[in-house]
């Protein structure tokens, strides 16, 4: 009887707590270290292929881990749960695109691998080590618990138009509206459309005011553009704006003897968005600008904002994506 009773025991703990260690992968060392295979996987998973940049080399995970780290790397997590569901989908829907195998392209320059964690070369992505670390343990346990929530509610949900997941672009402030991709980049996406925009006034990135002197201009832009020149014989012409785009960024600006588009001055100045008015006030230029990043697609600030006002999650992406379908990626 001693024996049956030792094997019932033996057999509790083989379920309870061997077994799902084994089938879940439940990290017990304590270290947080990611794993390098598909553990952790829930057998309906899909597993997507990722570049870790800083460590040079590729991993594979759960796609909705993935899109967790992307979540919590690229939006606050103070932000409202329907803002991070709507960038949950948009993250999500950025992997599908990209993922091999749904015939994405992947990552040319590193074979076998789908997206990176590098937000230069796809979108940015953090583990839970190097979340801890940003948020301390206690926000830590906080917001992990609310972006997975926020993750696993729309799990598997993708954005499409015309049935294909689309390019779903974000940034973080429009100011005032948000840019179409053909003005930004000369190509014509249907979902892609500037909207107005009145929800991202909160952002910290929301308007800036830069002031440059003319000698560094000049450094920027080139001896040949004539800025000191210009500066010191009290010309305010030379420094003007020529055209405005249909969301009203700069399209071409002339400063001094030379025209660059607002997207070359923005680079060159390095100013938060092409959104900007730019004075001769002395030996200085005077940069304004409203916004924050390309301004096409979602705007973080303004997903957000509506959040706040009870729009959810599907709501704001019906809103920045004209035209757009929420599918899950079965199809359903």
């Amino acid at each position: 009887m001693k024996k049956l009773l030792a094997v019932a025991v033996s057999l509790v703990i083989i379920m309870v707590i061997v077994l799902p260690i084994m089938i879940v992968g439940i990290d017990i060392s304590g270290t947080g270290k990611e794993r390098s295979s598909n553990q952790g996987m829930k057998k309906e998973d899909i597993a997507i292929h990722v570049y870790l940049h800083e460590q040079d080399r590729i991993v594979s995970m759960s796609l909705e881990e993935y899109v967790k780290g992307v979540v919590a790397a690229e939006m606050p997590a103070e932000f409202a749960p329907e803002a991070l569901k709507a960038q949950a989908l948009a993250a999500r829907t950025y992997a599908i695109k990209n993922m091999i195998a749904f015939g994405g392209s992947g990552l040319p320059d590193k074979p076998g691998a789908d997206v990176s964690s590098d937000h230069k070369q796809s979108q940015a992505w953090q583990d839970q080590h190097k979340l801890r670390e940003r948020w301390g343990p206690f926000l830590y346990e906080q917001y992990w618990k609310k972006i997975t929530q926020a993750v696993e509610a729309t799990r598997g949900e993708i954005i499409t138009y015309h049935d294909e997941p689309i390019n779903s672009l974000f940034h973080s402030t429009s100011g005032e509206k948000t840019a179409s991709a053909k003005e930004v980049w000369g190509f014509e996406y249907p979902y892609l459309q500037s909207v107005a925009c009145r929800w991202d006034q909160a952002s910290p990135r929301y308007s800036e005011t830069k002031a440059f002197a003319l000698s560094e201009i000049e450094q920027r832009l080139g001896a040949d553009a004539g800025v000191v020149a210009a500066g010191q014989s009290g010309d305010n012409s030379s420094i003007r704006i020529l055209s405005y785009t249909d969301s009203g960024r700069v399209d071409q600006i002339r400063v001094g003897n030379k025209t660059f588009s607002g997207l070359a001055l923005r680079d060159k100045l390095e100013l938060r968005s092409a959104n900007f008015s730019a004075e001769l006030k002395g030996d200085q230029l005077v940069v304004k600008t409203t916004g924050y990043g390309h301004g096409v697609g979602m705007c973080q600030y303004g997903a957000n904002g509506m959040a706040k006002e009870g729009r959810n999650y599907r709501d704001i992406i019906h809103y920045y994506y004209t035209g757009v379908t929420i599918k899950n990626i079965s199809g359903s």
